[in-house]
């Protein structure tokens, strides 16, 4: 890590406001999910235009509990080799959750401008027992949904979105992770809205909305309705309070981070337009330049989590030393998600296909890393950068 960082991967966008919002959950007394959590959850719906959010403690949860809907409420896992098509460049916990559900990762290559699923590769990859596309808004940045969409319903296949790093980020008008069956969030501290931890998983239908509440907390009915599509309650407290219908995780935000949430909301419009403003700037410095290439938005309106960079032409390949120059810099880089994740040692415990072309991740594993975007001014931390860079490269 760089000892004198000019340019880090995040900051923080609290102010006097979160720190309140904690003392008042401090005074209250009441630490774990209650009036908080649920008032964020119905201002997150309305604002993003979801018809219903379930608050947990992380992205990676939500992506969880989104899969184990799939496998416990709609038993899409009981197909023989039933398999969900992801892209190869993702995030772990983009992963994982297929594998601990029983469903086999069916990876396809990315785009090597948008480093976004493939769209061409996909159909190729469907087999009789895909059951679900899963793509991810990688960087804050839109997917082609008009042909996953399109590819889904052709084929009858669930759409799920991995929207941990795109929150506020637009489809033909519509917001990423309210596009289909269910979509996560992550507010993790890097992320457009940072509660310390936690995340939020967005769902069209209210049966898969009230087994999302169950699977949350212990797999319990106590936060369902008294005739909920999945279980009807007795009338009698004590029974109901303790009553297990689903088989649950226990993955319940911190009251607190519903409380912060609420108030990072209201800030929602300036925290995304100084990311927008960085990204500018950004774009100003690199178009041109013929040793990056930038992550190219296509498909719909970014939200710019990050800046996704791969190297080319006269810095291809010296990726080592360009992150040498960058500590020495003091500019934090990281690589681009996982590159490419079939190439992580976990694999070889992960039932999967390989479909043997993966040229857009594989270039990003080799070339690729990402810098911050924040929600404040960052342009002296891009110079800083792209100064680096250029003396690198020329």
């Amino acid at each position: 890590m760089p000892s004198n960082v000019v340019y880090p991967l995040a900051t923080s966008s609290w102010g006097t406001e979160e720190i309140d919002a904690i003392n008042g959950v401090v005074k209250s007394g009441r630490f774990t999910m209650g009036e908080k959590v649920a008032k964020f959850e119905k201002e997150f719906s309305e604002y993003f235009g979801a018809k219903y959010s379930v608050m947990v403690n992380s992205g990676s949860t939500a992506n969880l509990l989104m899969v184990a809907l799939l496998k416990w409420r709609h038993n899409l896992n009981r197909l023989d080799d039933a398999n969900i098509i992801v892209p190869a460049v993702g995030w772990s916990t983009t992963y994982f959750p297929l594998t601990q559900n029983g469903f086999k990762v069916n990876f396809v290559d990315v785009d090597p401008n948008t480093y976004n699923i493939d769209v061409s590769k996909i159909e190729q990859a469907i087999n009789p027992s895909t059951v679900a596309i899963m793509p991810v808004n990688l960087c804050g940045n839109p997917c082609n949904f008009t042909e996953i969409k399109r590819i889904c319903a052709e084929n009858k296949l669930l759409l799920l979105e991995d929207n941990c790093e795109s929150m506020g980020g637009k489809w033909d008008n519509r917001s990423l992770g309210t596009l289909g069956f269910a979509g996560s969030h992550s507010f993790f501290f890097s992320h457009h809205l940072q509660t310390m931890e936690g995340g939020m998983i967005c769902t069209p239908n209210e049966g898969d909305y009230h087994y999302l509440k169950s699977l949350r907390a212990h797999g319990w009915c106590r936060e369902l309705p008294d005739d909920s599509e999945i279980y009807t309650k007795t009338g009698s407290f004590f029974k109901d309070s303790f009553t297990f219908v689903t088989p649950g995780y226990s993955v319940r935000p911190l009251e607190m981070s519903g409380a912060i949430g609420s108030v990072q909301l209201k800030k929602w419009p300036t925290l995304l337009q100084a990311r927008i403003d960085n990204m500018k700037y950004f774009k100003e410095l690199f178009q041109d330049v013929s040793w990056l290439r930038m992550q190219e938005e296509k498909h719909g309106d970014s939200t710019w989590f990050s800046f996704g960079c791969v190297l080319q032409g006269a810095l291809k390949g010296k990726r080592d030393k360009v992150i040498q120059a960058f500590e020495e810099g003091g500019v934090e880089a990281r690589p681009l998600a996982s590159g490419n994740f079939l190439n992580q040692p976990v694999v070889r415990n992960m039932p999967h296909y390989n479909h043997g072309n993966y040229e857009g991740a594989q270039d990003i594993d080799d070339n690729g890393f990402w810098v911050g975007n924040h929600s404040t001014d960052c342009k002296a931390g891009i110079f800083k950068m792209f100064t680096i860079l250029k003396g690198l490269a020329e």
